[in-house]
Formats: C-alpha cells, structure tokens, sequence
C-alpha cells in the first residue's frame, strides 16, 4: 500500500485541479513563472537553482484522470564537455502527462494492470516536480559544448587549443626512445 504524501496547494509546482470537477472535457489553462527546484539536471549541466521556468501548461480532465501538457522554458548552464567553458543553454520543452484518479489506479491495480511510471492524482492536486525533473534532465545534453567545432583542450599541457591555434608537442614513440637518446648523444658530441 502507497504511503500518502501531502501536498502543499501553494506550491507552484503543485496543481489543484479541483475547478474541473472530474468532467471529462472541462480545461484550464496554467502560465506562470516559478523557481527552478534543486538539483535540476546532471553534473555537467543543469538549470540552477531558484533560476526562472516558464511554464505554459493545459489542464484537462479526461475519463482517467487528468492531462497536463503544454511547455517549459528555461535557461541550463553548464561547462563544455570539451574545453569546460561554460555552456548556456536554452531548454524549451514539450511535456504530456496524465495523472490518473486514485480508484483509476487502484482499479488498474486490482486487475493486475501494474504499471510503474503512473502518477496519481493527490486530493484533487498535482506535483508537477517529478514531470518537471524527468522531462528536463532527460532532454539536456549528454555532453553539452560550447561550439559544435570546439577543439577542447591538449590533452598533454591543457592550453585552451581555440587560444592557441599553432600549438603543438614534439611527441617521440616510446618504441624509438632508445634511438632517440643516441640521436641526442650525437648532438652533444
């Protein structure tokens, strides 16, 4: 058995769908600007903390629950996975969710339907988090870069190689090493 969580209804991230009153068909729209949760994103990139997200959503009730789907816009930073300079990056969104009703679930459950990514409606209210988390991270960059031709750092010095574009080593195969110490023996002589 699930163990209820409480909602706090003056979260911006949480929904209070109320209004539609379980009438298939019944919508509402949802925009509003709220504070970007922690740890929103990897350890390469990320949207920071407290940072702006623009959420455009639609709230509409349907026979099993409620859909939410609209857009989330916001700005991830980050370092390049190349060079690590820092990346900026826009993020712009799509997300479709449906949040069934508590008896929906439990019915579904009952008849052995278990499936395991399906969030349920709380008292009437939505968590937007874990939708907001998972439709994020997922959609920001393995290996974000600065430029898609960023030619990094020398894997022997660390130069930053876009500062230098002349740089180069003098590298000898070890396996001509030995040839290498007479050569440089019949230099000195």
């Amino acid at each position: 058995m699930k163990r209820p969580i409480t909602l706090d209804p003056r979260s911006p991230l949480v929904l209070d769908t109320h209004e539609l009153s379980r009438h298939p068909g019944s919508m509402r729209t949802v925009t509003r600007t709220v504070s970007a949760p922690a740890d929103l994103g990897t350890v390469v990139i990320g949207i920071p903390e407290g940072s702006d997200l623009d959420l455009d959503l639609r709230v509409e009730a349907v026979m099993e629950g409620v859909l939410v789907s609209g857009s989330i816009v916001g700005q991830a930073i980050g370092e390049c996975g190349r060079c690590l300079d820092e990346v900026v990056e826009d993020v712009d969104i799509q997300i479709q969710e449906l949040f069934v009703y508590p008896e929906r679930a439990q019915a579904a459950e009952d008849d052995g339907d278990e499936e395991e990514d399906v969030r349920e409606l709380e008292d009437d209210m939505i968590n937007l988090e874990p939708v907001l988390r998972d439709s994020v991270v997922t959609a920001l960059p393995f290996q974000p870069l600065c430029s898609p031709d960023c030619p990094g750092l020398c894997s022997i010095c660390g130069v930053h190689l876009a500062d230098e574009v002349e740089h180069s080593h003098d590298v000898v195969d070890p396996r001509w090493s030995a040839l290498q110490s007479i050569i440089d023996e019949t230099k000195e002589s």
